[in-house]
């Protein structure tokens, strides 16, 4: 059974395009002092409840790995929102049609695009500070995503780009 989760994962990573990230900081910001966290009450994600809820998992399991803790009394609190757009395929099959005589010509063509839209899916997480800055952290990852995909699929979706994401989690410092 484990075996056919890593193959379903494998899978599908290999089936969706490559995760774009970027994150921006405030450089002010001492996030060794950032230990605890919590959600926005109010967040508006743009996904459905049952999407909020994979991606506050994912969250929530990244973040543990970088040693941060849920909290009721959170040092920041973390929002996020989804926004998709369709994109229309590249391939296309060009058809056309001519004719001329004594050096006058003419002619049609149309091209029919092949395979099926792509659905690219942008992820913003923020990190805010009311107490001190607010905003002082955001990461973006933008990927493509099947609208098609079982609950197992968006789940490990999900994952992967919350953990690309964190790659970029605290900042590294610059040389």
């Amino acid at each position: 059974m484990k075996f056919i989760k890593l193959l379903l994962l494998c899978v599908f990573l290999c089936s969706c395009s490559a995760i774009q990230v970027t994150s921006d900081y405030e450089k002010t910001a001492t996030f060794s002092e950032y230990k605890t966290y919590n959600y926005f009450s109010n967040i508006e994600s743009g996904l459905n409840e049952l999407d909020d809820k994979r991606l506050i998992i994912a969250i929530t399991k990244s973040l543990s790995k970088q040693g941060l803790s849920v909290s009721e009394t959170p040092d920041f609190l973390i929002d996020f929102k989804m926004s998709q757009h369709q994109e229309a395929p590249r391939n296309n099959v060009g058809v056309g049609l001519g004719g001329g005589n004594g050096g006058i010509g003419g002619g049609i063509s149309i091209g029919i695009p092949m395979g099926q839209n792509k659905v690219n899916q942008s992820l913003l997480i923020e990190f805010v500070d009311d107490s001190k800055m607010g905003l002082f952290w955001q990461g973006k990852g933008e990927s493509s995503m099947n609208p098609k995909a079982s609950p197992e699929q968006r789940e490990s979706y999900f994952r992967a780009v919350v953990d690309k994401i964190f790659t970029q989690y605290p900042p590294k410092p610059k040389q």
